[in-house]
């Protein structure tokens, strides 16, 4: 959504007769000609109302420790920018000998050769088996700092790969916020939680679409379960959307789940709100006859208007890196984003792509997979 400056911010400043000049001064000194600075003068501004109001010293900590893991781990994680990644979630105290064990550990080490970094909390088993597979080079861990003895697995520990944190909101924002996909295996009450928490900010739109894949081994019916769970009840019961479900995919190997991901960026490579319109960024033009389909068919997700398809190398308000891509643009209703995964779907299948392209030669950033 586009920046709106805080009014009420301003004003209490007003009311109380405090110059602001030094504030511009001070900005306009460490980042002159910043696109960005009517964000942070008002996130300087909001500090400035808390000191001023000089309130409970327990708000101000929390405010201090959520600010520097924040700017800590924007810093981090900036150097690997360039690279998609998997959330892979799953049991803490998932045993060695167990399949799934096996399963997570080439899990990781098929993501690895997609050339996909895997994100875990760093912890044993699911997450340990996962690091393990995928190796260092292809590992990030986010690690939650507790009172009692707590250690990484052995794959991120005493490594650049491995980041702290103290607050669990602000280590669930970043699982979601760096991942290209994520992969749930069976857990307990934790498991549980990522996995409807990531479906309700995908259902809801707070989080951009992205693969969700449940991964059990051969055989298992543990998210089977789940699923038929959330079918009877919720949908039959009309708490969800029948096409809510359409947000998750089940698998039951390694190749199964990194080639759900692989096709899910086949064509498609991103999207965005541009004020009331949303963009789909595509490697690939599709044929007029997809877009004729594409009008009939997915009509219900536009508030109104028509599908409009742009191949613009200069696109007003695109990023650099994203420029050369394709746009599909409409007015999207915002609410039925298992529908949208359905969108995307069609738009990833070759013979809806306006003729045969040649695989990129070189590599962009946060671009298709490579799967080998």
């Amino acid at each position: 959504m586009p920046y709106q400056p805080n009014e009420r911010l301003l004003e209490h400043f007003r009311e109380h007769g405090i110059d602001l000049g030094k504030v511009d001064e001070q900005l306009q000194l460490v980042a002159p000609n910043s696109p960005n600075l009517p964000l942070y003068r008002d996130m300087m501004l909001t500090i400035l109302r808390m000191a001023h109001d000089d309130g409970n010293r327990w708000n101000a900590k929390i405010t201090l420790q959520a600010l520097r893991e924040l700017d800590h781990s924007f810093r981090t994680l900036e150097h690997y920018k360039g690279r998609r990644k998997v959330t892979v979630f799953g049991s803490a105290r998932t045993p060695v000998e167990h399949p799934m064990y096996a399963l997570a550990r080439e899990l990781g080490a098929t993501l690895a050769r997609a050339d996909l970094m895997v994100i875990t909390g760093a912890g044993g088993g699911i997450m340990a088996a996962a690091h393990e597979g995928a190796g260092s080079d292809h590992s990030l861990g986010f690690n939650i700092t507790l009172p009692f003895e707590q250690h990484a697995n052995a794959t991120v520990d005493g490594t650049d790969k491995l980041l702290p944190f103290h607050f669990f909101f602000i280590r669930k924002l970043f699982f979601v916020k760096e991942a290209d996909a994520l992969v749930l295996c069976p857990g307990g009450f934790g498991t549980l939680d990522e996995a409807l928490e990531v479906l309700t900010l995908i259902q809801t739109g707070k989080s951009p679409l992205v693969p969700v894949v449940l991964l059990d081994s051969p055989g298992g019916s543990f998210w089977q379960d789940a699923l038929a769970f959330i079918s009877r009840q919720l949908e039959e019961n009309r708490y969800i959307l029948p096409s809510d479900l359409k947000l998750v995919r089940m698998a039951h190997s390694a190749d199964e789940a990194v080639e759900e991901i692989r096709q899910f960026y086949s064509n498609y490579h991103s999207s965005r709100w541009l004020k009331n319109q949303f963009v789909v960024r595509m490697h690939h033009r599709l044929s007029e006859a997809a877009l004729h389909d594409i009008e009939e068919g997915f009509a219900d997700l536009r508030l109104s208007g028509r599908y409009h398809q742009q191949a613009d190398s200069g696109a007003e308000h695109e990023e650099g890196n994203y420029s050369h891509l394709t746009r599909l643009t409409f007015a999207f209703n915002g609410r039925d984003q298992g529908r949208l995964r359905e969108l995307v779907d069609f738009i990833n299948l070759p013979e809806n792509w306006a003729k045969p392209q040649p695989m990129h030669t070189t590599q962009r950033a946060r671009e298709a997979l490579k799967v080998s």
